[in-house]
């Protein structure tokens, strides 16, 4: 599985629930593939996006998604411990990996080499799972994204290189974009 088929397979497995793309080329596949008012896509603040995602989830008592890299996750492990500590916050945290930091050129990131779903599990997450398959990912997605009620954490392996590219930066105005995700949570209620 690559990064546009997983976060093709949580748009398709997904309609109104916030969801927070962390900074890179996540963000620009989301927009590519969906471009919906739900999604807030950080284009700076690399490491904030499950944070974010549980200040959203803390202050709407509703599920939120986060979609965070690896890269992203290892620069701010502390969000773990912040999400595991509050049992009763429907936050589902997805971790793509693709071992590097591929919007900045490619780095490698030192992933693969760090227990992640361990992480998680010593935070507090009530779920944790390890995936590496696009089947059993929109499975896990089926199953998981209508009960969620509590920290829930899916590290996701990626395998495959992505054949098409990144798709362009996201030039929208920031302050537009901030109003309209506002809107899709006012409108939530």
């Amino acid at each position: 599985m690559n990064k546009t088929a997983a976060i093709r397979a949580l748009i398709e497995a997904t309609s109104a629930d916030p969801i927070v793309f962390t900074t890179g080329y996540s963000c620009r596949i989301a927009r590519n593939v969906a471009d919906r008012p739900n999604h807030f896509y950080m284009t700076g603040s690399m490491g904030l996006a499950a944070s974010i995602g549980t200040g959203i989830a803390m202050s709407t008592g509703k599920l939120v998604v986060v979609v965070d890299g690896d890269g992203a996750l290892t620069m701010n492990p502390g969000c773990l411990i912040t999400a595991g500590a509050l049992a009763h916050l429907p936050l589902f945290h997805l971790v793509l990996d693709d071992g590097r930091y591929e919007s900045t050129g490619g780095q490698s990131v030192p992933s693969r080499r760090i227990n992640f779903t361990a992480l998680a599990e010593a935070a507090g997450y009530t779920g944790v799972w390890h995936v590496d398959d696009l089947s059993k990912f929109k499975e896990l997605l089926h199953s998981e994204l209508s009960t969620c009620a509590s920290p829930t954490f899916v590290h996701c392996e990626l395998t495959e290189q992505d054949e098409a590219g990144a798709p362009p930066r996201i030039e929208a105005e920031l302050a537009q974009h901030q109003l309209r995700f506002s809107g899709h949570l006012a409108a939530r209620g």
